[in-house]
């Protein structure tokens, strides 16, 4: 009567799961592996998603003071900043600056000194009767809110080719008042109507500063320089005038990495030569081109962010700032890994209570 009996044991045991006889002639790597199979899975961590950077134009946008650092110009005229800002006065003897709201008339000393200088001696010797300046670079330079790629290291500004009135503008009309352009209807050569000697003179009088790296214009007005000065003998400054897009109504100056800037990066020097055959009738069949249909909006590019632009542009942000440097701090703060799902405790002692039975 034992053998039933014992068998009836065993068919009882492996019914809930214990063949406690066949387990233990199993080899023990066997054993662990049916229990490692036998144990919960764990659930994955779910992935947190990287937040984008924040583009560093928004926190050289929110500067409203420039940094009291010593001046440098730190970095590329398209990816870099400011430190040491100084702000062209808005008023002076023969200029006076334009779109105020925008608090972008700061730039290295030397670039203030230049632009000043220009203004009194084009109003003292070419007949210019005084400029009106539009942006140089905001108080700490770096990327901008709206409009220029460039003017980030405070060695760029824009000169209106409107005249300056010969009375002092209301800060209204210095917002609402629209610039004069240059171009005649067919778009590839000036107006003989507006464009004057004089303003040949100006843009000659600021390419022939040793300072002066590049001064941009449009194509038509590249085109009218080297027709109106065909029989000149000192034509080498052409060489800094360069061709580019829009341009027509200012004119762009840019000057050299000044002293003590030692992280400041030069632009190779243009060509030797005028530029005044091949290159500009390039760019004016550049311009005769009809215009592509219009497809659909390219999605926004991504604004660079602080860790794209040279490392000193932090510490020129936070330079007497507490909150912008709390702001770039924060903006860095690394993300929380997600944790793991808490265990299932009520799976846990279901499990348990089975395996007492």
């Amino acid at each position: 009567m034992r053998t039933p009996t014992l068998v009836l044991c065993a068919t009882l045991l492996a019914a809930v799961g214990v063949p406690l006889a066949l387990h233990a002639q199993q080899p023990p790597e066997v054993v662990a592996a049916a229990e490692k199979k036998d144990a919960p899975k764990k659930k994955p961590v779910p992935k947190v998603a990287k937040p984008p950077a924040t583009p560093a134009k928004v926190f050289f946008g929110a500067a409203k003071t420039p940094a009291p650092l010593t001046a440098k110009s730190i970095g590329f005229y398209a990816k870099g900043c400011l430190a040491g800002g100084t702000a062209l006065p808005i008023d002076g003897p023969a200029w006076q600056a334009m779109r105020l709201s925008r608090n972008r008339n700061w730039g290295h000393p030397e670039l203030v000194r230049l632009v000043e200088k220009l203004a009194n001696e084009a109003k003292a010797r070419d007949g210019w009767p005084g400029l009106l300046v539009g942006d140089l670079s905001q108080p700490r330079g770096g990327p901008m809110l709206t409009g220029h790629a460039s003017h980030q290291v405070g060695l760029d500004a824009d000169i209106w080719l409107t005249p300056m009135p010969n009375r002092r503008l209301t800060e209204k009309e210095r917002e609402d008042l629209s610039a004069t352009s240059m171009l005649a209807a067919d778009k590839v050569s000036v107006d003989r109507e507006i464009w004057k000697p004089e303003h040949v003179r100006l843009i000659k009088r600021a390419a022939s500063y040793t300072s002066v790296e590049r001064i941009f214009v449009h194509p038509a007005i590249k085109k009218a320089l080297c027709e109106d000065t065909a029989k000149d003998t000192d034509r080498a400054w052409l060489s800094k005038v360069r061709p580019m897009w829009g341009h027509y109504y200012h004119f762009h100056v840019r000057i050299v990495c000044p002293p003590g800037s030692t992280n400041c990066e030069h632009q190779p020097a243009p060509a030797s030569e005028d530029g005044c055959g091949a290159e500009v009738d390039r760019w004016i069949a550049l311009i005769k081109r009809p215009e592509k249909p219009a497809g659909p909006p390219a999605p926004p590019k991504p604004g660079i962010s602080l860790d794209q632009l040279p490392g000193e542009c932090k510490a020129v942000l936070a330079s007497g700032d507490p909150a912008a440097a709390a702001s770039i701090a924060a903006s860095e703060k690394p993300v929380e890994k997600a944790k793991a799902p808490a265990p299932n405790k009520s799976a846990d002692v279901s499990k348990k209570s089975t395996e007492k039975k």
